[in-house]
C-alpha cells in the first residue's frame, strides 16, 4: 500500500525548517553578492590591472557571470543527488562549498604579487560558488515548500527567497562599514577582504542551523513508497519539456533586473553618475528592502489568487518601469534614485515571491529538485548570468542608459511569455500535486 506524504503537526519544526532555509539562503548569496560589489568597486583594478581601467572593468563584470556557466551544472548534480539521496544533505553540501569559495577570495593574492595566475584562480573559486548557487535554491525552496501546511506553501517559499535580499543588505552593510571605516587606499589594499573572510563566521551558523532540521516529509514518503527516479534529470527533459521552458521564462527578467540593482547600479552610479559608494550602496540597501517586503507579500497573495495572477502583475510592473528607472536615477539625486529603486524592488518582489510554489507545482514529486534546480539555473544564465557586462556594453556603445531600459523590456517580454504559458489548477490540485500525487 502507498503511503502518502506525513504532514508535519509540529509548528516548531516547520518553523526550523522555515528558519533553516532563509538563513542558508541569506549565508549562501550574502557570499554571492559580496563578490558581484568587489567586482564592480576593486576586482577590475586589483587583479585584470594591464587591461586598464574600462577593459579591466568589462573583465571583472564577466567573472560575475562565468559563475552563471556552472549554475547549471551545480542544479544536475545537486538536483540529482537531491531527488536520489535527499533534500536536506544538499543544503549543507551547498553551503559549505560556498563559504569554502567565498573565503578563498578573501585570502587570494593580487596580479600584483603572483601575476596572470590571480585572475585565474579568482575564476576558479568563482565556478565553485556557481556549481554551489546553482543546488542551493532548489534544495532551500522544496523543503520550505514541502513542509508548509496546506494553503500557506506561497507563504512558506518566500523564506529562501527573502534570503536573497537580506543577503544583498548584508553584502552592502559589510562593504558599506568597511568603505568609510577605511581609507581609499586601505580599501584597495585590504579592506575588501572582510567581507569575504567574514563568512567563514556566517557558513558555520548556517550550518548549526541546518544540520538540526528533518528531511522533507515528501521525500521521505518517496523513500519509503520506492519511487525514487534512477535518472530524474532525463526524466524531467523527456517528459516535462513544456514545464522546463515555462520555469526558465519565469525567471529571466527577475533575474536580469535584480543583477542590475545587485551588481550594476554601485559601479555605474559611482564611476558615471559621481556618486560616492557609500550613497549607492545605501541606495542598493532601500531596493533590496524593499523587494524582501514584496516577496513576503506576494508570496501571501498567491496563496489567495494563485500564482499566474502575482507574476503577471509583477511583470508588467517590471516593464512599465525600464525607461523610468534609469531616467529617475541617471538625475543622480539622492530622493530620485531612491524612488527608482523602490519601483524597481516591488516589480522584482513580485515575481520572485511565488517562485517557490510555482516551481513546486511545476514537476511531480521524484523529479522535482532535478526540474527546479535546473531550471533556476538556465533562467539564471539567460537572465542574469552577463546582465552588468551587457549593460555596461550597451552604454558603452550607445552613450546612453536608456539602451538598457530597452534590454529590460525585451528581457520582460520573454517572462510575460513564460506567464501567459503557465497553467494553474484549482488550491486544491495545487496542494495534491505538490504532495506528489500528478494531476
Amino acid at each position: 500500500m502507498t503511503q502518502s506524504p506525513p504532514r508535519t503537526d509540529d509548528p516548531a519544526a516547520v518553523r526550523r525548517v522555515a528558519l533553516a532555509s532563509l538563513v542558508g539562503t541569506t549565508i549562501e548569496w550574502y557570499d554571492f553578492f559580496i563578490y558581484a560589489s568587489a567586482a564592480g568597486l576593486v576586482f577590475g583594478q586589483l587583479f585584470f590591472t594591464p587591461l586598464g581601467p574600462s577593459a579591466a572593468l568589462l573583465a571583472s563584470f564577466a567573472t560575475i557571470g562565468v559563475s552563471f556557466v556552472a549554475r547549471p551544472l551545480g542544479g544536475i548534480i545537486a538536483g540529482h543527488l537531491g531527488d536520489r539521496l535527499g533534500r536536506k544533505g544538499m543544503l549543507v553540501a551547498t553551503l559549505l562549498l560556498m563559504g569554502l569559495a567565498t573565503v578563498g577570495v578573501g585570502l587570494l593574492p593580487t596580479y600584483a604579487t603572483i601575476g596572470v595566475a590571480a585572475p585565474i584562480l579568482l575564476v576558479v573559486l568563482r565556478l565553485l560558488q556557481g556549481l554551489s548557487a546553482g543546488g542551493e535554491w532548489g534544495g532551500a525552496a522544496l523543503m520550505a515548500v514541502e513542509h508548509a501546511p496546506p494553503g500557506r506553501r506561497g507563504f512558506f517559499g518566500t523564506y529562501p527567497q527573502i534570503g536573497v535580499p537580506i543577503g544583498l543588505v548584508l553584502a552592502n552593510l559589510v562593504f558599506l562599514v568597511t568603505s568609510v571605516s577605511t581609507t581609499k587606499e586601505q580599501f584597495l589594499s585590504w579592506g575588501w577582504r572582510i567581507p569575504f573572510l567574514l563568512s567563514i563566521v556566517l557558513v558555520g551558523v548556517g550550518f548549526f542551523v541546518r544540520a538540526r532540521v528533518e528531511e522533507s516529509p515528501v521525500f521521505e514518503a518517496l523513500r519509503v513508497n520506492r519511487v525514487r527516479r534512477s535518472a530524474p534529470m532525463v526524466e524531467v527533459l523527456r517528459r516535462h519539456p513544456r514545464a522546463v521552458l515555462v520555469a526558465i521564462g519565469l525567471f529571466v527578467a527577475n533575474n536580469m533586473i535584480g543583477y542590475l540593482l545587485i551588481a550594476f547600479i554601485t559601479s555605474y552610479g559611482t564611476r558615471v553618475l559621481g556618486v560616492s559608494s557609500s550613497t549607492m550602496l545605501a541606495v542598493g540597501i532601500v531596493g533590496a528592502v524593499v523587494w524582501g517586503v514584496a516577496i513576503v507579500s506576494s508570496g501571501i497573495w498567491s496563496d489567495r489568487v494563485g500564482r499566474r495572477p502575482v507574476y503577471l502583475w509583477g511583470t508588467i510592473g517590471l516593464l512599465v518601469w525600464s525607461f523610468p528607472f534609469f531616467l529617475l536615477l541617471d538625475t543622480a539625486s539622492l530622493p530620485w534614485m531612491l524612488l527608482a529603486v523602490i519601483g524597481l524592488g516591488i516589480g522584482l518582489g513580485l515575481t520572485y515571491g511565488p517562485q517557490a510554489a510555482a516551481y513546486a507545482e511545476l514537476f511531480p514529486a521524484p523529479i522535482r529538485y532535478s526540474g527546479a534546480s535546473f531550471a533556476y539555473s538556465v533562467g539564471a544564465v539567460i537572465g542574469g548570468g552577463f546582465a552588468p557586462l551587457v549593460a555596461q556594453a550597451l552604454i558603452g556603445a550607445t552613450g546612453t542608459s536608456l539602451s538598457v531600459s530597452v534590454y529590460m523590456v525585451v528581457v520582460c517580454l520573454v517572462t510575460l511569455a513564460a506567464v501567459l504559458a503557465l497553467r494553474e489548477g484549482t488550491a486544491a490540485e495545487r496542494e495534491a500535486f505538490v504532495l506528489g500525487v500528478e494531476r
